[in-house]
Order: structure tokens, then C-alpha cells, then sequence
């Protein structure tokens, strides 16, 4: 390893499908391997990975959770001995803070992934880690939080008490060369609808179904994503009779095929920490239809242009309609969007930039 190289522990929970997972992982792949020698350490196991990471070294702890990871992850910390850790996901960003306090000599740095004070309104949890006051102590421990909005950079200041200079706002990248496509709207045909997410009670999928159940027009809806509300969803979209209308997908290698055969898609979040799916959908030329919600989606959705940002579900509805009747979003312009704001090199270049001066 070359002197001059700053070695970088990479750390998450698992490479499993998943915002943060995709993202990390990405960013160690992608920095530059003459400055910075990067591995990524996983403290989960080996088969829950989805996420190719080639080029890039993968130390896996073999721990059934986060907290049972704490003796092998500083036996590997003090064997490693690098200049930076940053973790990612809050209960792992707790966690790895207190390692702080036995390698004073290490920049440790959390990237959030949540609007927290909005997310424990909607998915309240007991768990310790997740706890207000446990985050409150361990980010004064850390030597910065990357934010990855306005709005959670907003909140980790006003509700966590983290000094605003602690704080740095990097946005997420755009992880994969998808292609834009070339045709808009087939107007002859149903308007097709996507929502790709975490069935979880924040993602909001039970408005989006209520606003559909309004409609009087045909259309096709496909929800892609596994989790603990799928039950809850798939019984609603029976009660309403949708079930010719609505295909779900557990899970699919082929996402960026379905967004781009899709012709709007619908988010229903109550809060996200900068969802990666939208800028995704934007890159394929698929326009977005929000609920207003803090996570940065006034950072993603250009009105008009991209797509909208409602805040009811009558005024979903109402956009639905009228999106239906006239639609007129150009691929190419929807795609532009996001590729001037999230490219690769713009966002590898900040984290590039941050830790360098970090150490230096």
C-alpha cells in the first residue's frame, strides 16, 4: 500500500437489497484506489448479498446482528488500524461510535440514512440503538454525519443537537448507467403505474392504494419490494377490487426494465432519507407523482418537468386524472434532471473531497 493512500474501513449491517447497502458499497467501489485503499466490511452474512462489488475487498463478521458483531469488529478495527471508519443505517452509526472512544486516532463518520425524528413516528421501535438519547450521545462521538438531504441535515441540527460544522450534505449518486427511454406515453394503451419500495408501514403504500381506488379510468399498477406490510397491502387492494389492476413483484434483477416501461411513478412515503429509486426512475425517463414528505424529494422533483410533489390524497388523485388526460412529460427532459444534480463523478468527487480533508 502506498504511503500516501488513506485506508478506509467501509462498514454496513449487509449487502442486502437496500438503499444505504447499495449505496456504501458503491462509493467504496468507486473512489479512487490511488488515494484511498477501501474495504468493506459486513457484519451480517455472505449469502444475504445482492450487490456485485468487484475490485473491492469484503471482510464478512458472520454475525446474526449488529450488536453481536461488537469483540470481531474491534479485533478488526485494531488489526486494520485505518485513518477512517464510516458506517452507514442508525443503529450501526450508535454502534460503531463508541469505538471511537478506543481509537481516538481514527475519524469516525455515520452516514444517516433517515429522517429519524419523522421515521420513529411512523415505525416506533425499542430498540436501544435506535433510541433518541443513544443517537443524541453517540453522534457527538463521531467527527462528522453525512446527510444525504436538506431535510435530515435539517433535523440531526434541530432535533438531534449536532452542531450544523459536524454536518456535511452529500446527495446520493446515480448507481447504474441505465438508459433513458426514447418513447414517451403510449396514449392508446392504460397509463401504467410503479411504486419500487420496502413494503414497511413509512412507505406509505395504503394512500397510494386508497387514491387508485378512485380512479374511472383503466390503468396497470405494479409494486415491486418484500416486507412486513405486504399482507396488509395485498388485502386492501382486494377490498378495493384492484386485483386485476395491481401486480406484485417480490423481487426482480430487472427494476430498471420495469421503470422504464412504466409511465409514472407513484411515491407514498411518509418520510426517506433520499430515495435512490426516484433519481433511478428520473434516469430511465419515468416521471414521479409524490406525497409532499421530508427526504429531499424538493431536491429530486423539478414541478412540471420531472414530475409533482401533492399533499393529499384528493390532490393525488386530482394529478392522477389530469396526468392521465394530458400527459406530456419528455424522457429526455426528466432524465436530465437528476443526471446534472446526482452524475457519478460529481457525487464521488465530494465524498473524495471529504475525506481527504477529513485526515489532512
Amino acid at each position: 500500500m502506498s504511503k500516501k493512500q488513506i485506508k478506509i474501513l467501509f462498514i454496513l449491517p449487509s449487502l442486502a437489497a437496500g438503499g444505504a447497502e447499495r449505496i456504501m458499497s458503491f462509493i467504496a467501489s468507486k473512489i479512487s484506489k490511488t488515494q484511498f485503499n477501501t474495504k468493506l466490511v459486513i457484519t451480517g452474512f455472505k449469502n444475504k448479498t445482492v450487490y456485485q462489488t468487484e475490485g473491492l475487498e469484503v471482510i464478512y463478521l458472520n454475525k446474526s446482528r449488529v450488536l453481536k458483531s461488537g469483540i470481531s469488529l474491534y479485533k478488526l478495527i485494531k488489526k486494520e488500524n485505518p485513518e477512517i471508519v464510516i458506517s452507514s443505517i442508525v443503529h450501526l452509526n450508535t454502534f460503531s461510535a463508541f469505538f471511537s472512544l478506543f481509537f481516538p486516532n481514527i475519524k469516525f463518520i455515520a452516514r444517516e440514512a433517515n429522517v429519524l425524528s419523522v421515521l420513529n413516528k411512523h415505525n416506533p421501535t425499542k430498540n436501544l440503538l435506535f433510541s433518541k438519547n443513544m443517537v443524541v450521545f453517540a453522534y457527538k462521538l463521531v467527527d462528522k454525519i453525512i446527510c444525504q438531504s436538506r431535510d435530515m441535515q435539517k433535523d440531526v441540527v434541530t432535533n438531534y443537537g449536532v452542531p450544523l460544522e459536524k454536518t456535511v450534505l452529500i446527495n446520493n449518486p446515480i448507481t447504474n448507467s441505465f438508459q433513458t427511454k426514447k418513447l414517451s406515453r403510449n396514449l392508446l394503451t392504460p397509463i401504467k403505474f410503479i411504486t419500487v419500495t420496502r413494503l414497511s408501514k413509512h412507505k406509505g403504500h395504503e394512500r397510494i392504494i386508497n387514491a387508485l381506488a378512485k380512479l374511472n379510468f383503466p390503468f396497470h399498477y405494479t409494486i415491486i419490494g418484500k416486507g412486513l406490510e405486504k399482507d396488509n397491502i395485498l388485502n386492501l387492494i382486494n377490498k378495493y377490487n384492484l386485483n386485476e389492476k395491481v401486480e406484485y413483484i417480490e423481487y426482480t434483477h430487472e427494476v430498471s426494465k420495469y421503470l422504464s416501461e412504466s409511465d409514472l411513478y407513484l411515491q407514498g412515503s411518509f418520510v426517506e432519507g433520499f430515495p435512490n429509486i426516484l433519481i433511478e426512475s428520473c434516469v430511465v425517463g419515468t416521471p414521479i407523482l409524490a406525497f409532499n414528505a421530508p427526504g429531499g424529494l424538493d431536491e429530486i422533483i423539478e414541478s412540471g418537468i420531472n414530475g409533482y410533489i401533492v399533499n393529499s390524497i384528493d390532490e393525488f388523485v386530482t394529478y392522477l386524472n389530469n396526468i392521465n388526460s394530458t400527459y406530456s412529460f419528455n424522457p429526455e427532459k426528466v432524465s436530465n434532471v437528476v443526471k446534472e444534480r446526482f452524475g457519478e463523478d460529481k457525487i464521488i468527487n465530494e465524498y473524495e473531497n471529504l475525506f481527504l480533508n477529513l485526515v489532512n
